[in-house]
């Protein structure tokens, strides 16, 4: 019995937490990441200065003609084309939105709600294709569409998703389609 006694007798209290320390750490981890957080953003604000040459974007005439297809879904950003990981942020081209896309007559006319809208005119359009990811989107193989388009002296690329992903087809065909037409009249005049 004699052991039993021994241990009762040693009993210890709970350790006490040092707050002192432990808000220490949650201070110093809370500036870590406003820290990062920081960084990032003025990498992003680097980014936009860097690409500053980029004209205005076009918007979209009074008459754009008669309307050949439309399109909701999102818009997942634009890049240099060729470049899938090449984010152009400039002018408002590198925020995610919802997208109304309207292919008309004159061009891709791209509607977006609480971002930049913007036009595409036809004879800017160089190529539609089903692609699988832009710089910070990757799903399935065609899954996005893609529509390169002259902006100035730069080529650029822009990921679109249709809320119903099997319109990407017809568009890419509507598009190439237009670009083929007006690459044609051109030659003719």
């Amino acid at each position: 019995m004699t052991p039993l006694i021994l241990l009762a007798d040693e009993k210890k209290s709970a350790a006490v937490t040092d707050w002192s320390a432990r808000i220490g750490w949650l201070v110093g981890l809370a500036l870590f990441v406003a820290l990062v957080y920081w960084l990032m953003r003025e990498g992003w604000k680097w980014r936009g200065t860097l690409q500053g040459d980029l004209p205005e974007l076009p918007s979209a005439p009074d008459d754009p003609g008669a309307v050949r297809l439309t399109m909701s879904g999102r818009y997942h950003g634009s890049t240099t084309a060729g470049q899938w990981l090449d984010r152009i942020v400039a002018r408002g081209l590198g925020s995610r939105s919802r997208v109304e896309l309207t292919l008309t007559d004159a061009g891709l006319e791209v509607v977006r709600p609480g971002a930049t809208d913007f036009f595409i005119p036809a004879g800017a359009l160089r190529e539609a294709l089903l692609g699988k990811g832009i710089a910070g989107k990757v799903l399935t193989e065609g899954g996005l569409l893609v529509v390169t388009w002259q902006h100035g002296d730069k080529l650029i690329d822009s990921g679109f998703r249709s809320d119903q992903a099997a319109e990407h087809t017809e568009w890419v065909g509507a598009i190439n389609s237009m670009i083929k037409t007006t690459s044609t009249e051109g030659a003719e005049r």
